[in-house]
């Protein structure tokens, strides 16, 4: 018979890939985001919104996986970010 394994904490990561680039490489991490790539203003775009969203979070007294697809929504709105599919939707 098969163990089944331990059903760890359940977590969540929001990943940022900067694609435009002035030949530095950049990574940045942090509570609940991962961070790569981009050029200085993109990069610092990125994690500034990172933080926010960390911020709102802290606010509705959540972790990046407790949230709902319509919180998370809600939010990355709130912070500027826009989601990837929109122009499919239409």
């Amino acid at each position: 018979m098969a163990q089944s394994k331990k059903a760890g904490p359940k977590k969540a990561l929001l990943v940022g890939i900067g694609l435009d680039s002035d030949g530095h490489k950049r990574v940045t991490t942090g509570k609940n985001f991962a961070l790569v790539g981009g050029s200085k203003d993109t990069h610092a775009e990125m994690t500034e919104k990172a933080i926010k969203m960390n911020e709102h979070l802290d606010r509705r007294g959540k972790e990046l996986h407790e949230v709902s697809r319509e919180e998370f929504d809600d939010i990355a709105h709130k912070v500027g970010l826009q989601r990837g599919d929109q122009d499919r939707r239409n």
